[in-house]
């Protein structure tokens, strides 16, 4: 598949061509392992937790910082990637536009502290996390969506060598 990730960085020092190649490493892992067989494009915002903690106020009325944000366009299901998705590939890209994903470094790094484990794997498991929204999981219950999404973020952090 050739995935277009555009990783945006809201402020120059929080990215670099590490960071950028991680993200896209876990974003196209996940989608290999749910299953994804068209091209998609997903845009990525790398801010810190003030600029988290705006978007999150503006669009959620939520006034305060949080790890991440998923922003998906459609309403799939979750762990059935649809078979047909011609009529929602966008004409001019060629590709499915999965959705927006926003993710605070700062947040990140601090919460990698509190779990003691790396940074790295924090980010990576943030961005797994998102694109799994995305795909329509989600963990509102603490039933069985949460448990099939923790066993999928475990199963795809695996795979790129971030397990705990």
């Amino acid at each position: 598949m050739s995935h277009q990730i555009n990783i945006r960085y809201e402020k120059a020092s929080l990215g670099n061509a590490v960071l950028s190649r991680r993200l896209r490493r876990a974003i196209n892992t996940a989608l290999n392992e749910e299953k994804v067989h068209v091209d998609c494009e997903i845009n990525v915002l790398v801010t810190d937790d003030e600029g988290i903690r705006q978007i999150n106020r503006e669009l959620r009325k939520l006034d305060q910082p949080t790890d991440v944000l998923s922003f998906p366009m459609f309403n799939l299901e979750a762990g059935k990637f649809p078979e047909d998705v011609s009529e929602l590939i966008d004409p001019e890209t060629g590709k499915l536009p999965l959705g927006d994903m926003v993710i605070s470094i700062e947040r990140a790094k601090a919460q990698a502290k509190e779990y003691a484990h790396s940074v790295r794997r924090e980010i990576g498991y943030l961005t797994v996390h998102s694109i799994l929204h995305l795909l329509g999981y989600d963990h509102l219950d603490e039933g069985e969506q949460k448990r099939a999404m923790r066993t999928r973020e475990e199963k795809i952090l695996s795979e790129i060598e971030l397990t705990r």
